[in-house]
C-alpha cells in the first residue's frame, strides 16, 4: 500500500519519501545495534577490557560459546579459566531450562540464570546484582540481536554481538536471523560511513 502511494507522487517527492523511510528505518533499528560485532566470543580482547575497568562478563550460551545444546568444549573451559585468572566475574544468562545450563556449567562453576526471559532486562539487572557489578563495568556477549543484545541494551550494558557458532538452527531462530540480516545491513552501513568520516577527518588534518 505504501509503495502504491509513493508511485503517484512526483519523482522528487518519491525520493524524499524514500530517504525519509530509510532514515526512520535506521532510527528504529538502532535499538538493536550492538556496541561491537566480532566473529567469536573467543576473539574478544579480554585483557584490554579488564584494563579499561570491565569487571563483569555476562554470556549467552547456545551458539555463543558452544553449539546449541552441546556441553562446554575444551576451548570454552580454557577461556573461562583464563577469564577467572584475569579477575573477571562471570555469569551465564540463558533462556534455556536449568538442566541444559547446569550441564554446560558443570566443569566451569560460574553463576547462572536460566529461563532468563531475554529480552526482558530483569535478569540482566539481577545478574549484575549477583556479580556485584554495575552497567558501567559489565559487558554482555551473545549471538542474537532480538533477545541477547536488545535485552542488554535495555539494561544499559555494553554489548558484543558474535557470529552464531552453528550453521543449523531451530526454525524459529532461522526466521529471526532473516530479520537480523536487515538490521545488520543498516548497522554495517552506519559503521562504514563512520569509518569514512574518520578517514576524511584524518586526511584533512594531515
Amino acid at each position: 500500500m505504501g509503495a502504491e502511494r509513493t508511485k503517484i507522487l512526483p519523482r522528487g517527492a518519491r525520493c524524499r519519501v524514500s530517504a525519509e523511510l530509510k532514515i526512520r528505518g535506521q532510527t528504529m533499528f538502532q535499538i538493536f545495534y550492538p556496541d561491537r560485532a566480532v566473529s567469536s566470543a573467543y576473539k574478544i580482547p579480554y585483557e584490554k577490557l579488564y584494563q579499561r575497568g570491565v569487571r563483569g562478563l555476562l554470556y549467552d550460551i547456545d551458539n555463543t560459546l558452544t553449539e546449541h545444546g552441546a556441553d562446554a568444549t575444551n576451548e570454552t573451559l580454557a577461556l573461562m579459566n583464563r577469564l577467572k585468572k584475569i579477575g573477571f566475574r562471570i555469569m551465564f544468562l540463558s533462556n534455556n531450562d536449568e538442566e541444559r545450563v547446569v550441564r554446560f556449567n558443570q566443569k566451569i562453576g560460574a553463576g547462572y540464570i536460566c529461563k532468563a526471559g531475554k529480552p526482558s532486562k530483569k535478569s540482566y539487572l539481577r545478574a549484575m546484582q549477583r556479580m556485584g557489578t554495575t552497567k558501567e563495568n559489565t559487558v554482555f556477549i551473545g549471538d542474537q540481536l532480538f533477545t541477547d543484545i536488545w535485552g542488554a541494551k535495555r539494561a544499559g550494558i555494553y554489548t558484543y554481538l558474535v557470529r552464531p557458532i552453528a550453521a543449523h538452527e531451530e526454525i524459529q531462530i532461522v526466521l529471526k536471523r532473516k530479520l537480523e540480516r536487515i538490521v545488520l545491513f543498516f548497522y554495517w552501513r552506519k559503521k562504514r560511513r563512520e569509518k569514512r568520516e574518520v578517514n576524511d577527518q584524518s586526511r584533512t588534518k594531515s
